[in-house]
């Protein structure tokens, strides 16, 4: 992997429509959306440390929580 997932971050959300994360980003802010939504999460940084694993997990195809 040639760049890092917080390169890959700042890349889709700098230029998303020329970046090939933005379908990884479209689908991490989707759930992490839903899980904000629905009263689960009991602290802010909770919703970001969700979205950051899952844009993670759906860059490389492996589970985050296995570092």
């Amino acid at each position: 992997m040639s760049n890092t997932i917080g390169e890959r971050l700042v890349q889709v959300i700098k230029n998303p429509q020329d970046s090939e994360s933005q379908e990884s980003f479209a689908r991490a802010m989707e759930l992490s959306k839903a899980y904000a939504g629905s009263g689960s999460a009991t602290h802010f940084s909770a919703v970001a440390r969700l979205f950051y694993d899952l844009f993670e997990m759906f860059e490389t195809g492996e589970d985050p929580r296995k570092k």
